[in-house]
């Protein structure tokens, strides 16, 4: 500013220098007639006058030119004024949102909203908002007010997002669908059908998603592990009743979840409970092979359907791999007890005993075998040895 202002006196000066030098040569002169009127001036006060009559005229054309103006320019002003302060309400509105002022964060909306530009995300921000204090009527009238197309993808996600977390699973996957109609599909829109499956309780789907989404790494293993596991088991449960499509909804899972122990002992529990032991047996014997697991082990015993030497054979033979397992040698006792091997049946439940170590558990039914082996030979005072030692192992807390 200094050296602006120091450049135009400068500038000033040399004009006054001009002026005064050429203001000495002042051989001309001006005259003008308009009979009966003469005027006559020297060429200096003519050019003088020539360049304020310019001046004057520019100022007044200029302040009248401004006078007309000045309704435009006052509501320029008013909007310009309306625009900051919607700009402000919607920066307010955000940060009340995610300070967890929502009362506040929806009045700041309703505030910003009032400026046409800021309309579709202060409607979000408020439909956020009424949604975190369970106002959902409140919610779904913020976001009728978007009507802007090029928010509609936004609209839709964040409507089926807010239904999904409360728990509104059918609005949330309407939501989606009209998205999908429109023909986008985003990750974030599986995350949230994900969701919304799950609380239905819609277990094929639920598979599905978790394997388009373990593809594309947007969900933690131990998640889709969980959700796999539990889907399969729901999908098993909901055939109980009927032994055919219990097994083709067994052929149909996965080969992963066909050998995780716990699916595997779930699906051989409820072929054993309608009277199939020859699936169940198939099944716990596959899903031993890959993977070696007490609950399979004791849920083998179950599989005999009276007749339990070939299990009793198969069993054996997994003793070479496993010579101290104790689960095993109890599994061998229990099929020795089946086929009324009292000598071998004991043998491996006090092996088992033997080998327990600190599993009370494995301790407690090793015992009850054991006293039920006695009582099966008629001998009353064993079979009430052990069957207060199981009592005993019991742990009271």
């Amino acid at each position: 500013m200094a050296m602006r202002a120091l450049f135009w006196l400068v500038l000033l000066f040399v004009a006054a220098v001009v002026i005064a030098l050429f203001g000495h040569f002042d051989a001309g002169h001006v005259l003008i007639i308009d009979d009966p009127y003469r005027i006559d001036v020297s060429l200096n006060f003519a050019i003088v006058a020539i360049v304020v009559a310019f001046i004057v005229i520019y100022v007044l054309t200029r302040t009248v030119r401004n006078l007309w103006r000045m309704p435009d320019r006052v509501a320029a002003y008013r909007t310009r004024a309306r625009a900051a302060k919607a700009h402000a309400s919607l920066r307010d509105a955000l940060a009340n949102l995610y300070a967890g002022r929502f009362s506040r964060a929806e009045k700041a909306a309703r505030d910003a909203g009032a400026f046409d530009e800021n309309q579709p995300p202060a409607a979000m921000i408020g439909a956020l908002a009424a949604h975190r204090m369970h106002e959902y009527a409140r919610r779904d009238a913020w976001l009728e007010q978007i009507e802007d197309k090029e928010w509609q993808d936004a609209r839709l996600m964040a409507s089926a997002d807010m239904r999904a977390d409360a728990r509104d699973s059918e609005g949330a996957l309407n939501a989606l669908a009209e998205l999908e109609a429109q023909g986008v599909r985003r990750l974030n829109a599986q995350q949230i059908a994900l969701r919304a499956h799950q609380q239905l309780k819609h277990w094929p789907e639920v598979l599905k998603l978790v394997k388009l989404l373990e593809k594309r790494e947007a969900i933690h293993p131990a998640v889709a592990l969980r959700l796999r596991q539990l889907s399969a088991e729901n999908l098993l449960r909901d055939r109980r009743h009927d032994p055919v499509a219990l097994l083709a909804c067994w052929d149909s899972l996965p080969l992963t979840e066909r050998q995780t122990p716990r699916i595997a002992d779930l699906a051989a529990d409820l072929l054993l409970q309608l009277d199939r032991p020859r699936e169940a047996r198939k099944i716990v014997e596959d899903a031993l092979a890959q993977q070696w697991d007490a609950r399979l082990l004791r849920r083998y015993a179950d599989c005999g359907g009276g007749e339990a030497l070939p299990l009793i054979q198969r069993a054996e033979a997994w003793q070479a791999e496993h010579p101290d397992d104790a689960d095993l040698k109890f599994t061998l006792g229990r099929l020795c007890l089946q086929q009324q091997l009292w000598g071998k049946a004991q043998a491996f439940l006090e092996q088992a005993l033997a080998l327990a170590g600190d599993n009370d558990t494995l301790k407690i039914r090793a015992h009850r075998a054991l006293a039920r082996l006695h009582e099966e030979l008629g001998h009353a005072g064993e079979a009430s040895t052990h069957y207060r030692a199981s009592a005993l192992a019991i742990k009271l807390t």
